[in-house]
Order: structure tokens, then C-alpha cells, then sequence
């Protein structure tokens, strides 16, 4: 699987199904500065607040950006309503569990916590500023959830500025960043078995 941020909380994760690149994209939301792309060809769209400011969307992705269920070319998707009215994410691709929090900006709580289940890979936004957790609170959920690999989204970069840099969170967390990169590459057998492992993208 391949792993990108977009900036803010928008993800791209990429997998197969047969021979078939399958893209999904995730909180594609056009910013009102910074560099972002024009518009997208997902395969799959999520938006985990509505659609309203979405980036343009080719080729007639399956868009989903209400409370549902769905699986499509071995993606299969879950979600559930958190905090500020976000949507968050479960997707399971590759034998691979990944949780995307949205534009999540208060502690989830512990029913909440419990129905993601086991976490292979968290979307954790630490930008704080009221729009999104702060270090301290993203760092707590780490540590409830447990996941294999954590990626931090929202935080500053150049479509957004006034969010606070990631530099908070790792200091909070504290682990050493595994890799620092614009794109992460992972496969099931390369998820950490016992430990929390810290990854950090660039925005690309």
C-alpha cells in the first residue's frame, strides 16, 4: 500500500485489486492557499465532512461522505459520527486496518475507542487551533489505541499555515520518527508486531 498527505487531513492511500490500481482519496478539501492539486481520479472518495469545498473529482469515483458501509474492489469501509460532526473512517485493504480521524478535535471517548477495534495504522490530526486535536490529546489517543503505525495530519504546511507544526506532537508522543518521506510504502508483513512505530510524510 501507498501512503501520501495532501495537507490538512487529506490522505491517499493506493492498493491493488487483481491488476488494477485502486485509489482511495480521503478529506480531498481545496484549501484556501498553499499548493494543491487542480482535481482527482480516486477510485473511491471519502469526506468526513460533507462535500461542500471538495476538490474536483474525474472519472466517476464512489463517493461516500454520509454515515455507511460499503466494499468495493476488496476496500471495505466503515465509518461512525465523532466529535464537531466528523465521520470517522475504518478501511481494511491488503489485510491492513487503518483509521482516519477526520477533522477530529476532542478525545474520543471509550465506547468510541472500542469500536475501532485493533488499529494497524492511524490518521491522527495534531494541527490543535481549535480545528483539530492538540499534541496532548493526540498523543493520548495513541496510547489508547495502540495502533502498529501512527502518521500525524493537519499540521502546518503551506496550505495550513496556522496549524501548530508537527514537532509538538513527536515531543509529546515520545518516539523517534521511523521515516521521514512523501510517500510511505507498507505491507502487512512489515507492520511492527510489538511496538508503535511513528512515520512522518511530507506534504507531497
Amino acid at each position: 500500500m501507498h501512503i501520501s498527505w495532501l495537507g490538512g487531513t487529506c490522505v491517499k492511500l493506493q492498493t491493488k485489486y487483481q491488476e488494477e490500481d485502486v485509489v482511495v482519496l480521503i478529506d480531498a478539501y481545496r484549501p484556501t492557499k498553499g499548493d494543491f492539486p487542480r482535481s482527482f481520479s480516486p477510485t473511491i472518495a471519502l469526506f468526513s465532512t460533507g462535500e461542500e469545498d471538495a476538490a474536483t473529482l474525474s472519472q466517476n469515483p464512489f463517493v461516500l461522505s454520509t454515515l455507511g458501509e460499503v466494499e468495493l474492489k476488496e476496500v471495505m469501509i466503515t465509518t461512525w459520527p465523532a466529535a464537531a460532526g466528523t465521520i470517522v473512517f475504518k478501511i481494511n485493504a491488503e489485510g491492513i486496518s487503518i483509521v482516519h480521524l477526520g477533522v477530529l478535535n476532542k478525545k474520543l471517548t471509550a465506547d468510541e475507542i472500542e469500536k475501532m477495534g485493533s488499529v494497524d495504522i492511524l490518521f491522527v490530526p495534531v494541527g490543535d487551533v481549535g480545528r483539530y486535536l492538540n499534541a496532548e490529546d493526540a498523543a493520548a489517543l495513541v496510547t489508547a489505541l495502540e495502533p502498529r503505525v501512527v502518521v500525524p495530519i493537519a499540521y502546518q504546511c503551506d496550505t495550513d499555515p496556522t496549524a501548530k507544526p508537527v514537532t509538538e506532537f513527536i515531543k509529546e508522543l515520545g518516539l523517534k520518527p521511523d521515516s521521514t518521506d512523501k510517500k510511505i510504502i507498507l505491507k502487512k508483513k512489515d507492520l511492527p508486531q510489538e511496538e508503535t512505530k511513528l512515520m512522518i510524510l511530507e506534504k507531497s
